[in-house]
């Protein structure tokens, strides 16, 4: 699990509570940032909104995907690049065919249907495409779940604002009760709080995680690509380490011992 996640979203729920539990009401001061019809109106209000604009198939697939940004992403830069090297030092030594079973340990799909390619003699330039062509269609897949979470946390304040309205007028049908005016707004501005906190806490940190796990999963897919590639060219295995680790940062480029064999 990534921890970052998680306390990330456990420290924003504190933060809030500190908040409130900091003013003079302590902790009973809660009860005053709780109402059922609020939580109807901006929630209820703007999911509604975010299923208008997708598939209901698209609009499952959004919710549950707020789980992915608690998990681990599986981009070992290290460890692709030293699979890779295997697969380079294997071809070097007996060819491109004994790749085939060299690749029955692999794990990674892409890294594994790109090998399969080589194996059966495909054209590179194929070879590549059809590897570019899958890694498009899953850097698609991705953006319409992260678009889910942007479309959330930009309709979430809209609904809290027009819950505000609806609680303003009625408010000002009964202007003559003073002595509600007070707590009539107060509740009227909770959906507005209610709206900033599904942008804030959840819509826009959601985005931004899964923005960050779709650019290191598709980074780590041209790293194969260019390796693939370079194999099935017969290139230098101590060349192809060296072209590799150019898509990594200087300081994990030093963390990645000299693995190629001449």
């Amino acid at each position: 699990m990534d921890l970052a996640s998680l306390i990330g979203v456990l420290l924003g729920a504190g933060m809030f509570v500190f908040g409130v539990a900091s003013s003079d009401y302590g902790m009973a001061g809660l009860g005053y940032f709780w109402d059922v019809p609020s939580l109807i109106i901006t929630i209820g209000g703007s999911l509604s909104s975010v299923l208008t604009s997708y598939t209901l198939p698209d609009f499952i697939g959004g919710l549950t995907s707020f789980t992915l940004i608690f998990k681990v992403p599986n981009n070992d830069e290290k460890q692709i690049i030293s699979s890779i090297m295997d697969l380079s030092n294997v071809a070097r030594k007996e060819g491109l065919l004994a790749l085939e079973e060299a690749a029955n340990g692999i794990e990674d799909p892409f890294l594994k249907k790109g090998v399969g390619l080589i194996v059966d003699g495909t054209d590179p330039e194929l070879v590549r495409g059809i590897l570019e062509i899958e890694m498009v269609n899953i850097e698609s897949r991705h953006k319409n779940r992260i678009s889910f979470w942007d479309t959330w946390a930009a309709l979430g304040p809209a609904w809290g604002m027009i819950g505000t309205l609806i609680g303003l007028v009625l408010m000002l049908q009964n202007l003559s009760d003073t002595a509600s005016i007070g707590p009539n707004m107060a509740v009227a501005l909770i959906t507005t709080m209610y709206g900033s906190l599904i942008a804030n806490w959840i819509g826009t940190p959601a985005s931004n995680k899964l923005k960050q796990l779709n650019a290191g999963e598709i980074a780590m897919k041209e790293v194969m690509i260019e390796g693939l590639l370079s194999i099935q060219a017969g290139e230098n295995p101590r060349l192809i380490e060296e072209k590799l680790k150019s898509f990594l940062a200087p300081k994990t480029r030093a963390e990645i011992g000299e693995g190629g064999e001449g």
